[in-house]
């Protein structure tokens, strides 16, 4: 509930605290003294839009500040989603500079204008004579429904399972969307897959093929160098083998004159042996190399193979081939194991919808039951309420599946005899529509723990017994509830718990709304005047204090 209200320099107002009573409070005061002013100062404590141009003084900031006890609103999960520090007692604050920046803070931290929004509708529940749409909607109206008939756990477990099937859903759909995708690849990469395949890369040394390529289509100068050698080292009269096996004869006529020269005769001998064997490997070579086209020609055709896959592919060795290929050699096993993989995405989007279902209807047929309940209280209080002939019916049907369930609820009304019920957000005038929401709203005190309920001249268009029902309705909804009514009946003013006036003070140089509380006495004072005027008479007072008594 609001403990505390504090505004200071909005509109007509300087300086405005009240400390409400936790049940019926009572807003009297003459036509603009600044009643309306009070609840567009709520409103930007709730998070609307605000003005520069609203500040009373220009040179100094305006502070809208409100202390609600919120330990029975199980708001704790809001607050952790928020990440803001929950207290049972919390204050919401809203400044505006005179450059017309607005600031908010929740507990001093500051927040978004969308966090103080978000706490501060389930704080406060402004209602005034001309507000239809909340209840117009087929989102409220399910939702009055679902309190009234205590349908919390089955519309948590709905949610959850409407959360989890949408989960599914989105995979299952995702991986429809990939397969499609992967699926129109599918015959490319399984070409380019045939290709690197066939190319045997794994058998492939492309370096030794290019050295194998060059010695072939160079056989016949190899051979000519190769000969050339030969000749230089055994075949020429002057060769090289010839030349060593004169010095090795030279020296070993010298042997035994020095050691020396024993030792440098070995290692002639060693040499001619060395030249002999080079020889031998030169002529080996020589004769095994022959220019052979065919062979050319194949290994062309395998490197042409593979610089074209390497250009296609845009790579430049064989090993990036392999990892190309068997990248491409996944995509294509995808595809062919997607059908599993789609059948087992199915069944479990099937079997997620299948349990929101049975969920679903478990919760449709529990407000199958409330609904003409709720329908027969409502309409039972629009007649106390002087509506004889009015009426309200609620039509259950069955929609697609969402968060909320299968059902969609639509309040239908109609306050005059000989008329069919229409949708709510079409037909009830100001007045009838107060009516209405003042049977809806004392309904739901007894089902739930609402916010603070501030009605604007609900009781607009009424008067006698008919004010005394709706007095005696707020004053039972204000037993469980805080109840704020701004209101002009000497009726309704009679029965509140505390009673505030609202004046304009005239005595400075700028014309000033106030606000104080009435003591018994100002009490009877101020309803003698609602009755009789400003100077009213002894009947008045009799009336009023009468009023009081009941």
């Amino acid at each position: 509930m609001l403990k505390n209200l504090l505004i200071k320099n909005y509109a007509l107002i300087r300086h405005l605290e009240i400390n409400p009573a936790s049940g019926l409070n009572i807003i009297t005061g003459e036509t603009g003294a600044g009643k309306s002013i009070m609840l567009g100062a709520l409103g930007l404590l709730l998070g609307e839009r605000a003005e520069s141009k609203a500040l009373f003084d220009q040179t100094t900031k305006c502070v809208i500040e409100g202390t609600f006890a919120i330990e029975s609103y199980d708001l704790l999960a809001l607050f952790e989603e928020l990440e803001l520090d929950f207290e049972e007692n919390t204050i919401l604050r809203r400044e505006i500079t005179p450059s017309g920046k607005s600031r908010a803070f929740v507990n001093d931290t500051p927040v978004r204008l969308e966090v103080i929004k978000q706490i501060g509708i389930k704080l406060m529940d402004i209602h005034s004579q001309h507000d239809t749409l909340q209840l117009g909607t087929n989102t409220y109206q399910l939702n009055l429904l679902d309190v009234y008939a205590g349908n919390q756990n089955l519309l948590a477990q709905t949610g959850e399972a409407y959360r989890a099937y949408q989960k599914v859903q989105k995979a299952y759909k995702d991986l429809l969307d990939e397969h499609q995708r992967v699926k129109d690849e599918f015959d490319y990469n399984q070409f380019l897959l045939k290709e690197l395949t066939d190319a045997e890369l794994d058998d492939l040394d492309q370096e030794e093929l290019e050295k194998e390529l060059e010695k072939l289509e160079n056989a016949e100068n190899i051979k000519v160098k190769l000969n050339e050698s030969l000749d230089t080292l055994s075949r020429s009269e002057y060769a090289v083998e010839s030349a060593l096996k004169d010095v090795s004869l030279i020296l070993n006529q010298l042997t035994s004159l020095s050691p020396q020269f024993e030792a440098i005769a070995q290692r002639t001998e060693s040499a001619m042996i060395e030249i002999r064997d080079i020889a031998y490997e030169i002529e080996s070579e020589e004769s095994d190399l022959f220019f052979d086209q065919e062979r050319i020609e194949q290994i062309n055709d395998i490197l042409g193979s593979l610089y074209s896959l390497q250009q296609k592919h845009k790579v430049k060795s064989v090993e990036e081939l392999i990892t190309v290929r068997e990248d491409l050699q996944q995509k294509v096993d995808k595809v062919i194991g997607f059908d599993d993989d789609l059948a087992e995405m199915e069944q479990q989007k099937n079997e997620c919808f299948e349990q929101l279902m049975i969920i679903a209807r478990q919760l449709s047929e529990a407000r199958k039951v409330h609904l003409p309940q709720m329908q027969d209280e409502l309409n039972g209080h629009l007649h106390d309420l002087g509506m004889p002939n009015g009426r309200v019916v609620m039509e259950q049907s069955e929609q697609e599946p969402d968060v909320t369930g299968i059902d969609k609820i639509e309040i239908l009304f109609s306050a005059n005899k000989g008329r069919e019920p229409q949708p709510m957000r079409s037909v009830a005038s100001g007045g009838e529509f107060s009516r209405l929401m003042l049977a809806v709203k004392y309904v739901m005190a007894h089902k739930t723990a609402m916010p603070t309920i501030i009605f604007d001249e609900i009781d607009t268009g009424i008067s006698g017994e008919i004010a005394i029902k709706v007095g005696q309705m707020m004053r039972e909804m204000g037993k469980r509830h805080q109840v704020i009514s701004i209101s002009h009946l000497p009726q309704i003013a009679a029965i509140g718990e505390k009673h505030y006036f609202v004046y304009k003070d005239h005595s400075s140089d700028k014309t000033i709304s106030k606000i104080r509380p009435l003591n018994e006495e100002e009490r009877l004072q101020e309803i003698a005047q609602m009755i009789g005027g400003a100077n009213p008479s002894e009947m008045a007072f009799n009336s009023a204090k009468e009023l009081m008594e009941s």
